[in-house]
């Protein structure tokens, strides 16, 4: 699940993991996306979340998400600009982020790391 608010960066990213067999949903906000995860019985392998939207952010995204018990063992990676020092990073482990893709992505980079995530 690819959840931005920028339609350019998820066509993008969804145009490039459809061409290499991955199935994909897509929100343009954190409510959008926890509805919709709220509401379905298969889960998605991963949820690429970015760090910065307006309304509610990646991180309260995320939060919600580890709080609920049938999302609390989602496989989540932030898709961010932003660089995380050790703050940062410790903020990403409590909140057990998989990983976190920096924009703009390298394709070769971005698809290695999905693979990873998901044990393919």
């Amino acid at each position: 699940m690819i959840v931005d608010d920028e339609k350019d960066t998820v066509g993008l990213v969804k145009g490039i993991l459809e061409s290499e067999g991955y199935d994909t949903i897509v929100a343009y906000n954190g409510k959008e996306a926890l509805d919709f995860l709220k509401n379905v019985e298969e889960k998605p392998d991963l949820l690429l979340l970015d760090m910065f939207m307006p309304e509610m952010s990646g991180r309260k995204v995320c939060e919600k998400i580890r709080q609920e018990s049938s999302l609390k063992d989602l496989k989540v990676a932030f898709f961010t600009a932003a660089a995380f020092r050790d703050k940062g990073k410790q903020m990403l482990k409590e909140l057990k982020v998989s990983e976190y893709i920096t924009k703009p992505f390298d394709i070769d980079d971005l698809l290695r790391r999905v693979r990873n995530i998901v044990g393919e």
